[in-house]
């Protein structure tokens, strides 16, 4: 069997196009690894019983000169909290008397429009809650967990198993998996891509976005996956550019921000060592670095925690009452009930706060045209440990993990992350840049920058 393992989307598209390889092929080689590795990964909950019958569809679509859509046979992984037509989906839960209907959620029905074939359900921490998608491990070292909650997700893109995936993001459940198991992530701009059959976790939080090995993956993903659906009310009729055009322009003349007060007040050393040489690295490559502060960051963590338990415990209030949570993991289970004890006058004071964020970061963006820092503080940590040293303190590993995730969930604004080196253990570090409102064409021209002048891009796990 041909070996596709360093194919990345877009080479395995333009291959299928031109008939140098077929989907089959490509489809065949993942479901066989699939079957290899992912007994120890666990990053599948549910495969398609038609993947290999869709795929030999796409190559006689090919073969008689039809008109063919961006991702024509692609094997995508699709995280379990969206819904599928031909999939069952769970959202990661075994809880008693809780089904979703079986209908393709907006971006499910995108992805197959554009020719992708959804080979199967890549496993979420229970309703997207959490940092880690128990049982699922890293592929850079099974020891250790590929964070949450679109972990599923992320270690299937990273071993090899399907040439892209699909992850939502509330505190950063995109970004984190991407940073600590080496791929580009995104979570476009609140509106930018439909949640509509998406299992909700909190209305005003969830974003929907792809992980994928390089940044032209994601461009010709997000390609697919945004535009304007008016059953989801947050979503913006504006137009949407095509993201591939400008991701090869140089940065020179940018101004790139670095807000110190927050992102770098406590991080792992070899995560600070990576950052500032990326720092340097896009100073050398033509763009201006300026430094600024958001004092009120200081108080962000709580404004998120209190909206996102609140919104939460609302979506699963019939559950509540019916007594259906007490079937949920404990760790869910605790934090949909504490939902319960967040005040009205609490959640509005963090809707105070995140309003005053949103400003803070808006006056920020007029002087910068992207901020720059690491996706998380920490690298990936071992399976069942739940405090990890960070500096010369003993840190959570939950409120470590999405501290610098979640300001953009707060303010709506597209974030990246991308790979920027490893640990002294080899695991994969993260840098993230953040934009204005509706500006990913910049935040993936700056990161397509960066990456063309590394070779993390073409490092794999040992799996």
């Amino acid at each position: 069997m041909q070996n596709f393992r360093t194919l990345n989307l877009a080479t395995i598209a333009a291959g299928i196009r031109a008939q140098t390889i077929t989907s089959n092929q490509v489809t065949e080689y993942y479901l066989d690894r699939i079957a290899t590795h992912d007994p120890t990964l666990k990053s599948f909950v549910h495969l398609s019983q038609t993947a290999l019958e869709q795929a030999a569809q796409a190559d006689q679509a090919v073969q008689k000169g039809k008109r063919l859509g961006p991702l024509h046979g692609v094997p995508i992984g699709i995280k379990d909290n969206y819904l599928t037509q031909d999939m069952p989906t769970t959202a990661g839960t075994e809880a008693p008397n809780i089904s979703f209907a079986q209908q393709d959620s907006a971006v499910s029905a995108r992805l197959r429009k554009a020719g992708a074939i959804l080979l199967g359900k890549t496993r979420t921490h229970e309703f997207a809650w959490g940092n880690v998608t128990p049982p699922t491990r890293n592929p850079w070292n099974t020891d250790y967990v590929p964070s949450g909650s679109s972990g599923g997700s992320a270690s299937a893109v990273a071993a090899g198993l399907c040439a892209a995936a699909t992850g939502s993001d509330t505190g950063g459940s995109i970004r984190m998996p991407a940073a600590v198991c080496g791929l580009v992530g995104l979570k476009p701009t609140f509106g930018r891509v439909s949640r509509t059959g998406i299992v909700p976790h909190s209305w005003s939080l969830d974003h929907a976005g792809p992980l994928t090995r390089t940044v032209k993956d994601t461009a010709i993903m997000l390609n697919v996956m945004a535009g304007y659906d008016a059953t989801d009310p947050a979503c913006q009729d504006r137009p949407t550019p095509n993201y591939l055009k400008t991701l090869n322009q140089p940065i020179t003349g940018l101004t790139l921000g670095i807000c110190r007060n927050h992102f770098f007040d406590n991080n792992q050393a070899d995560v600070d060592q990576a950052i500032e040489s990326a720092i340097e690295d896009f100073s050398r490559a033509g763009a201006k670095i300026i430094e600024f502060k958001i004092p009120r960051l200081e108080f962000g963590l709580g404004a998120i925690f209190a909206i996102e338990l609140a919104s939460s415990t609302a979506y699963h209030d019939q559950s509540l009452r019916q007594g259906k949570v007490e079937h949920f993991t404990p760790d869910v289970r605790t934090l949909v009930e504490l939902g319960r004890f967040v005040s009205a006058p609490d959640y509005l004071k963090a809707e105070q706060l995140r309003s005053l964020l949103m400003q803070d970061f808006a006056q920020a963006l007029t002087k910068c045209d992207a901020i720059i820092g690491p996706t998380t503080p920490i690298t990936a940590w071992k399976a069942g440990t739940w405090r990890v040293p960070v500096g010369d303190r003993d840190t959570s590993v939950l409120s470590a993990s999405w501290r610098y995730t979640f300001p953009y969930n707060l303010t709506g604004l597209p974030a990246i992350s991308i790979p920027c080196g490893f640990d002294r253990l080899g695991l994969p570090i993260g840098l993230q840049i953040a934009g204005r409102p509706f500006e990913e064409a910049t935040v993936l021209k700056v990161a397509a920058a960066y990456e063309r002048t590394h070779d993390w891009v073409n490092q794999y796990p040992p799996i």
